[in-house]
C-alpha cells in the first residue's frame, strides 16, 4: 500500500517540499473545480479490463519475456535468492516500490484466481482469459520457487525500510536483496496459508488445460497448509520489517480457514478433512464469530464467509448445515453492510457515494468488496433468493446496481470527475507514487540512477510520470471525494497489486451485461490460450 503498506498507517509519512506549494494549489484548485462539466460518458467495461491486465505486466520481477506488453519495464532482480543459495527470480512487486512481499502478492494471486474461476467465459468473450492466466502464472511459478522444501516459504524478497530510503528503478536497484523465509522454527501462519489459498485457487484454473501444473499447484498447496497450521506463528513475529509495511492486524486465523476452504473448492470436497476443517474450527478461529465490514490482504473473514455460504447443503450432515447457515449469516451482515441496510454497522460513504472505509488507499477496500457482491449477486440469482437485511429485504439486482455504482465512480463517475483507473478516460492520475513509472524508461536511458539521484530529479518533479502506469487503482479520493494528485501523496496517488485484481473478473461480468453478450458453451475457454 504506500510507503508504509499498513492499513491501519501510522509510522512513516514523506514531507512535500515547500516548493511544492504553488503548484500543488493549483492541483487542489483543478481537483475541486475541474474544468470539464460535461456529462460522464458511458463506461467502456471491456477497455477497463483490458487495461486493468496491463498493470500485472507493469509489477512484474524477473526477466521479462519475448511478449511483454509493457515496454518501459525491463528485467530485474535477476540476482534475487542467490544470496540464500535460492532461485527466486520473478514474481511480482507490490505496489510503487521494489519488494516482493509474500502476503499480499499472494492474495493477488488468489483473487485473480477466483476471478477467472468465477468468469472464465466472460474473460475469454472479451478476449482477455490468456493475459488473466499469465499474470497468474507469473506469480504461482515464483511460489513454487519460493515454496523450496514442505515446512519452508520464502516471504520477502528486499527490505522495505532501506528500499523506502531509495528512488529508483527496479532495473536499477541498489537497495539490500536479502531474502526472508518462514519455517518450523520461525513460523508464518498467514503468508504460508495465503500462498495455500493462492495456489489452490490457481490449481482450479489450470485444471482441465494443464493438469500436471494443476496437480503441481495443489500438491504445494497442500504442504503449506499443513505447514501453516502445525507450526503456527505470526509472521510477522518472524519476518519484523513486515511490521512496519504489512503488519498481520487480523492474525492468521482467517487465512487459516480461507486456505483450508480453498483446498475443499480445490478438491472437489474428495478429501473431506478440509471441509471438516472449516466447521470444526468455525467458532475457535473466528469464522463464525466475527461480523466484518471489510475484506483484504490483512482481513479474510467476509471472503470466507461469502465461499462458504455459497456450498450447497444437500447431502450435509446436520451440524455441517448448522455451521454453514451462520457462515452465511455472517456472510449477508458483510453484504448488508455495503448497501447500508443493517440498523448499526455499515460501510460509511463518502458525499459522493463511494464505500468508505478508510484514508490510506481505500480504494483496496472498494474493488474487494465489489468483487464478493458481484460474485454474491451472481449466486443470488442463481438460487432464486434474498437477503434479509436489519432494514429490509434485497436481491441480486440491488447488489449489482451497487457494484456498477463503485466501478463507475472509480472510472470517472464521481464529483470531480477522476477516473482512478491510471489510463482510462480523459482525467486520471498523472504523478503515480510509483519509482518506475516516475523516471525516464530504462531501455531508452541504461545509464544507472542513484537513490538519491532518483528523489533529486525524478521524485522531486512537479510534471507527469513519463511513463503511463496503465491499468493501476490508485488509493484514490479521501473521505469528502477530494484528491490530489501529488506524487508524494501515496496514502492517495499509489496503486497496489491487490487493488487491481480483485476487478478483472468484475470489469468482465459488466462488460458481458453491458454488451448483452451470451456466454455460451462454445465461447472459447482456457484450453485456448494454455
Amino acid at each position: 500500500m504506500g510507503e508504509n503498506k499498513s492499513q491501519y498507517k501510522g509510522n512513516r509519512s514523506l514531507i512535500i517540499p515547500m516548493f511544492f506549494l504553488t503548484h500543488f494549489l493549483v492541483s487542489l484548485l483543478l481537483t475541486f473545480f475541474p474544468i470539464s462539466c460535461s456529462p460522464y460518458p458511458i463506461p467502456d467495461y471491456k477497455e477497463a479490463l483490458s487495461k486493468s491486465l496491463l498493470y500485472f505486466e507493469s509489477q512484474r520481477s524477473g526477466r521479462l519475456p519475448y511478449n511483454q506488453r509493457v515496454r518501459w519495464r525491463h528485467h530485474s532482480g535477476l540476482m534475487d535468492g542467490l544470496e540464500q543459495g535460492v532461485d527466486l527470480v520473478g514474481g511480482y512487486y507490490d505496489a510503487g516500490d521494489n519488494v516482493k512481499f509474500g502476503l499480499p502478492m499472494a492474495f493477488t494471486i488468489t483473487m485473480l484466481s477466483w476471478g477467472v474461476i468465477e468468469f472464465r467465459r466472460e474473460l475469454a468473450a472479451a478476449g482477455e482469459l490468456r493475459y488473466a492466466i499469465e499474470a497468474i502464472k507469473w506469480g504461482t511459478d515464483y511460489f513454487i520457487k519460493a515454496h523450496s522444501h514442505p515446512n519452508v516459504l520464502w516471504a520477502q524478497v528486499g527490505d522495505g525500510d532501506t528500499d523506502h530510503l531509495c528512488w529508483q528503478r527496479a532495473e536499477d536497484m541498489s537497495t539490500s536483496r536479502r531474502a526472508y523465509k518462514v519455517d518450523e522454527q520461525n513460523p508464518g501462519s498467514e503468508v504460508a496459508a495465503e500462498a495455500a489459498a493462492a495456489m489452490a485457487a490457481a490449481s482450479i484454473v489450470f485444471r482441465s488445460t494443464n493438469p500436471h501444473y494443476s496437480r503441481l499447484l495443489l500438491d504445494h498447496a497442500k504442504q503449506l497448509f499443513e505447514f501453516g497450521d502445525k507450526y503456527r506463528g505470526k509472521y510477522d513475529e518472524t519476518i519484523e520489517g513486515a511490521q512496519r509495511h504489512y503488519p498481520s492486524v487480523s492474525g492468521y486465523n482467517d487465512e487459516l480457514l480461507w486456505a483450508a476452504a480453498w483446498l475443499n473448492k480445490a478438491t472437489d470436497g474428495s478429501d473431506q478433512k478440509y471441509m471438516a476443517y472449516t466447521i470444526h474450527h468455525a467458532h475457535d478461529l473466528g469464522g463464525v464469530t466475527w461480523s466484518i465490514t471489510e475484506f483484504s490482504w490483512d482481513v479474510k473473514y467476509a471472503g470466507l464467509q461469502i465461499m462458504l455460504s455459497m456450498i450447497p447443503k444437500e447431502g450435509k450432515k446436520k451440524e455441517e448445515v448448522q455451521i454453514l447457515e451462520k457462515y452465511k449469516s455472517k456472510a449477508e451482515h458483510y453484504i448488508c453492510s455495503c448497501l447500508n441496510m443493517n440498523n448499526f454497522t455499515n460501510v460509511k460513504r463518502t458525499p459522493g457515494g463511494l464505500l468508505y472505509t478508510r484514508e490510506w488507499n481505500n480504494m483496496q477496500y472498494v474493488s474487494s468488496s465489489v468483487f464478493l457482491l458481484t460474485i454474491y449477486s451472481d449466486y443470488l440469482h442463481k438460487v432464486g433468493e434474498t437477503v434479509n437485511c436489519d432494514r429490509g429485504s434485497v436481491d441480486y439486482r440491488d447488489l449489482l446496481a451497487l457494484v456498477e455504482s463503485q466501478v463507475d465512480y472509480i472510472l470517472g463517475k464521481n464529483p470531480i470527475g477522476m477516473s482512478y483507473l491510471v489510463g482510462y478516460g480523459h482525467s486520471y492520475p498523472q504523478r503515480v507514487h510509483h519509482r518506475g513509472a516516475s523516471m525516464e524508461p530504462f531501455i531508452e536511458s541504461k545509464a544507472f540512477i542513484g537513490c538519491c539521484q532518483g528523489y533529486d530529479t525524478w521524485y522531486s518533479r512537479w510534471n507527469p510520470n513519463p511513463n503511463i502506469l496503465v491499468g493501476a487503482l490508485v488509493g484514490g479520493p479521501n473521505g469528502t471525494d477530494g484528491f490530489m494528485d501529488v506524487r508524494g501523496n501515496f496514502k492517495q496517488t499509489e496503486a497496489c497489486t491487490y487493488n487491481t485484481a480483485p476487478l478483472v473478473g468484475v470489469f468482465a461480468k459488466l462488460h458481458s451485461i453491458q454488451g448483452g453478450i451470451s456466454i455460451s458453451k462454445d465461447s472459447p475457454t482456457i484450453s485456448s490460450y494454455v
